[in-house]
């Protein structure tokens, strides 16, 4: 890959070390969410942070941002903490590459007389100059991508409704769904929305090998 000077931000099923490396090789620097699917490194990562917002980050060097939106009825707190004690990690800390900060978003929603808090954890191999606002950019700018693309999956493709659950049958339709939005995207002749585009390769094959064909 070449992605030098970029930032990957990945999901979880991205958070893994053959990963990190190649976007490393590419000249690019990561940002990956830690869940479950790994589990030392998620419990480690999650207890060394929760402890330091629990301490106020008493004699630890780091940087802190916080944003409030507001909008019917509904306000929104993201707070991003970004530190650079990557050695408090342990062994587990050494075992990925080019690892240099640690960063916990915080998103605390009010509505309705209800709030509801949650964490999200993450790795990344920027260093101390990018600070805590920009980490916050780059966590909303990856999901701003996402949720757009899930929106449109589920109108143009109904991917909410889908119902294939036997062994990979799931993820491989998803993966097709996401390979058939790119390639209708990417054709720009005809004039209308990607749902009626999809329609028109069923009643076209020309059309279909033009969208196909790219």
């Amino acid at each position: 890959m070449d992605i030098k000077g970029a930032v990957a931000t990945i999901d979880a099923p991205g958070c893994n070390k053959t990963v990190v490396e190649l976007i490393l090789e590419g000249g690019g620097d990561y940002l990956l969410q830690v869940k479950e699917n790994q589990p030392t490194l998620h419990e480690t990562v999650k207890n060394l942070l929760d402890e330091m917002i629990l301490e106020n980050f008493k004699g630890v060097e780091h940087d802190y941002h916080v944003d409030v939106n507001g909008d019917h009825g509904r306000i929104e707190t993201r707070r991003v903490w970004v530190c650079w004690n990557v050695a408090d990690l342990g062994p587990i800390g050494k075992e990925w590459p080019g690892l240099k900060s640690l960063v916990v978003v915080e998103s605390i929603r009010e509505a309705g007389g209800h709030t509801s808090r949650e964490r999200h954890y993450y790795i990344s191999s920027l260093s101390r100059r990018v600070h805590a606002k920009r980490m916050g950019e780059y966590v909303r700018g990856h999901w701003s991508v996402e949720n757009n693309l899930h929106w449109q999956l589920d109108i143009s493709f109904d991917e909410d409704r889908r119902r294939i659950r036997k062994d990979h049958g799931a993820e491989n339709f998803s993966r097709l769904c996401r390979i058939a939005l790119n390639l209708l995207k990417n054709e720009k002749t005809l004039q209308i929305g990607i749902a009626g585009k999809r329609k028109t390769c069923g009643w076209d094959d020309q059309y279909l090998l033009k969208v196909v064909g790219q």
